[in-house]
């Protein structure tokens, strides 16, 4: 497997020494949230981008990919009912596909939940609606820089929108682009109708990307869940993308997440058959 980490989690930590400790520690890829490059991604220049591209590459890691892509911004909705949010929105997940592509990535996942909640008094037909709109306007510029976009089913109370994967799923299905694919994680699965494995086994194949980590909100290894099933439903599915490392809960440290939770993860992929 190919194992890849989440940038936020090293808050405070300057790029090259995330990069330095990721690659040490056997991660080949990284995840980067953009709130922590610059409040809008519009902000980072294309010399700050090939600078944080080569350092990473310098490091032998790639960054892989963009999430928590509307976090921490304001006047962007993806299931907003005014046609000109909608646009704004659309041109901004534009924008964070050439930023990916700048950056050497080619995946971006769609969390974002504060961002794409029912507007008040619409119907979650009405949102479904508007969230195709949105993504429908987005998806050929996405296209054209050569990134996929991941979206990523979330538990409630989080997200009151998208909470399963058969709803990422069926969204997935009716824009029937092939830069749109579903996105796996399994702290979110951990709420949804099924077993994580069997979940894994039903809709792995449509999967571009996958997040490790724990209904606890903590990295693999740090709560019950036993990865050793989910490791064997992925390989059971036929998914062969990254397995990101992605926490919601920073403790004890960057350091001691990042080693404890791919020592983890390797000695669950070793009891796979």
């Amino acid at each position: 497997m190919r194992y890849a980490i989440c940038n936020e989690t090293f808050e405070g930590w300057d790029h090259v020494r995330i990069c330095d400790l990721a690659a040490r520690l056997g991660y080949a890829g990284l995840e980067v949230a953009p709130f922590t490059l610059a409040p809008r991604v519009t902000d980072v220049t294309a010399e700050q981008r090939r600078t944080l591209r080569r350092q990473a590459e310098a490091a032998g890691i790639r960054i892989i990919a963009l999430h928590w892509l509307l976090a921490k911004t304001e006047g962007l909705q993806l299931t907003a009912s005014e046609p000109k949010v909608r646009q704004r929105t659309a041109d901004y997940l534009a924008a964070l596909g050439e930023c990916c592509r700048d950056l050497g990535g080619d995946l971006m996942v769609l969390g974002s939940p504060a961002q794409r909640r029912i507007p008040a008094g619409a119907t979650v037909a009405q949102a479904t609606d508007q969230a195709v709109a949105t993504l429908e306007q987005a998806l050929p510029r996405l296209a054209a820089a050569g990134v996929r976009l991941c979206l990523e089913p979330l538990s409630p109370p989080e997200a009151d929108f998208i909470n399963t994967c058969a709803e990422g799923l069926a969204i997935v299905r009716r824009i029937n682009h092939p830069n749109l694919v579903l996105h796996l994680d399994v702290k979110a699965m951990s709420t949804d109708e099924s077993a994580i494995p069997e979940l894994i086994r039903r809709h792995g194949g449509q999967a571009g990307h996958f997040h490790a980590n724990d209904p606890n909100r903590r990295g693999p290894g740090f709560g019950a869940t036993d990865f050793v099933p989910i490791f064997q439903a992925l390989k059971d599915s036929g998914y062969a993308g990254w397995v990101s490392v992605e926490v919601f809960d920073y403790s004890p440290d960057p350091e001691t997440i990042a080693r404890d939770s791919i020592r983890y993860m390797r000695e669950c992929e070793a009891k796979v058959h």
